[in-house]
């Protein structure tokens, strides 16, 4: 079954609104809720700093709901080691009654990390510390003790204690790049996640998913697969949303009539999605994710 999610961005709100909005998604038969990990707003300009952290705001989400799923797509490893990551998330776990999950990305807005005197290395070390990051977490979410070796991470004998309510909480892996990130969710995902592409690209990009598996001996099946879409029902709502990178995202955006996102949405599930999730931002357009759900039948 297809599951429904929303993704709901951190900047320009009040925490109060978010709340709000959480709880109405819920209402509304979404079978996950995820924030974002920025610290600044989503333009990349320096003076667009109006953004709230994201395991605070992952934990209060756990503690507003009752069903969801609650992640955060995708927490960046250079912002935290992947031991206070694991920590957090166990923490979360048992707030929620087992329902977390976490997601892992390399980073990319250089404003945040220049603003708070962060490395901002080569796309490539941001990769390897993924692929290290994401080997931590696992093992330290799903693991009694813990050992790790590597150049920008370790772990020695490391505990996580107390256990969190789900014997595996899932970890996800964010983004396409096909030699390295695929690669990583390959080796160590338990789902994937990549935003506003369209059904073709998701369907290529989940072939080469697909092959890193075989390579490396791993059923693609336990991957589970979601894409991020936005939703404007016309290109004014489109614009007003995304400003500048509007085009750039159109080809994962839904939107016309009611039946032409439920074609839409089928033609994901066709290119493997397991899961949808509407991006959203403030200020948060509730009836339009009202209409979506309806749509879709998830009430």
């Amino acid at each position: 079954m297809t599951k429904f999610g929303v993704h709901v961005g951190l900047q320009h709100c009040h925490p109060a609104d978010l709340r709000a909005a959480w709880r109405r998604i819920e209402d509304m038969g979404f079978h996950w809720i995820s924030v974002w990990d920025h610290f600044y707003g989503a333009t990349g300009e320096p003076t667009d700093s109006e953004c709230l952290e994201a395991v605070t705001m992952h934990t209060a989400l756990a503690l507003d709901t009752t069903r969801v799923e609650v992640g955060c797509l995708v927490y960046s490893v250079g912002y935290r080691h992947p031991a206070i990551l694991a920590k957090a998330v166990t923490a979360i776990d048992l707030l929620s009654g087992g329902r977390a999950a976490i997601g892992l990305g390399g980073g990319w807005a250089q404003v945040e990390y220049d603003a708070y005197g962060i490395e901002f290395p080569s796309a490539g070390i941001r990769l390897d510390q993924l692929e290290e990051a994401a080997a931590c977490v696992k093992a330290l979410l799903h693991q009694e003790v813990s050992s790790f070796s590597g150049r920008h991470f370790s772990l020695v004998d490391a505990r996580n204690d107390p256990r969190p309510v789900q014997h595996h909480i899932p970890v996800w892996i964010g983004g396409g790049g096909e030699k390295k990130t695929l690669l990583t969710a390959a080796r160590h995902a338990d789902g994937w996640n990549i935003p506003f592409v369209a059904p073709e690209t998701f369907a290529h990009k989940g072939a080469v998913l697909d092959n890193h598996c075989a390579a490396i001996g791993r059923p693609p099946g336990e991957i589970r697969r979601a894409v991020n879409l936005g939703l404007a029902w016309d290109d004014d709502s489109l614009r007003s949303q995304f400003g500048a990178i509007a085009e750039f995202v159109r080809p994962g955006v839904l939107g016309g009539s009611d039946q032409a996102v439920v074609e839409r949405i089928q033609a994901y599930v066709e290119s493997g999605a397991d899961q949808v999730n509407l991006a959203v931002r403030a200020p948060f357009d509730l009836d339009s994710l009202e209409r979506f759900a309806a749509a879709l039948g998830l009430h």
